[in-house]
């Protein structure tokens, strides 16, 4: 099976909000775009070529009612409740789809770690930095780009932690 051709996009081709954010940090990245959507961290993986875990997954999260955003590798799942004692919260959920779009102004499957539409406190995971190069939604399910976890985790103004679920 051959992966779709991405064709390189112009950060104004990513949603209009996330081209902004890009401009105001100063960043040039390549954002590319795929003719097939890249909803999910294994599609994405699959068009771009890369290990699942070079995914950034974008995961907002209520906790106490209040949204948060957790980033964590595309092959991994968060631990809700390392999440919880994380921000000394009595109960974390997930969010329905309104609520991600309310606070982040993207669709679910195309959520960027920064430029959200509502500033929203950030968890990273560590594990993200085991790449030298991580890939992120750009604002859309059809574009995505490149960054350095350093770089990414600093913009998004994400705290370090570990919430990743842990195979014993």
């Amino acid at each position: 099976m051959s992966t779709p051709e991405a064709t390189p996009a112009t950060p104004s081709e990513a949603h209009p909000r996330f081209a902004e954010a890009l401009r105001e940090l100063g960043l040039e990245v390549e954002v590319r775009r795929f003719p097939e959507a890249t909803r999910t961290a294994a599609e994405a993986a699959a068009a771009i070529g890369c290990e699942l875990s070079a995914i950034v997954k974008s995961l907002v999260f209520e906790a106490d009612g209040v949204p948060v955003l957790v980033l964590v590798d595309g092959s991994s799942r968060v631990d809700v409740e390392l999440v919880r004692r994380e921000l000394c919260a009595a109960k974390v959920t997930r969010p329905g789809a309104d609520l991600v779009r309310e606070t982040t102004g993207y669709a679910i499957g195309g959520v960027p770690p920064f430029g959200h539409r509502t500033k929203t406190r950030v968890l990273a995971d560590r594990g993200l930095l085991d790449h030298a190069v991580v890939w992120a939604a750009a604002g859309t399910p059809y574009t995505v780009f490149p960054l350095d976890p350093k770089t990414l985790i600093g913009h998004a103004g994400g705290t370090l932690v570990d919430v990743r679920e842990r195979s014993e």
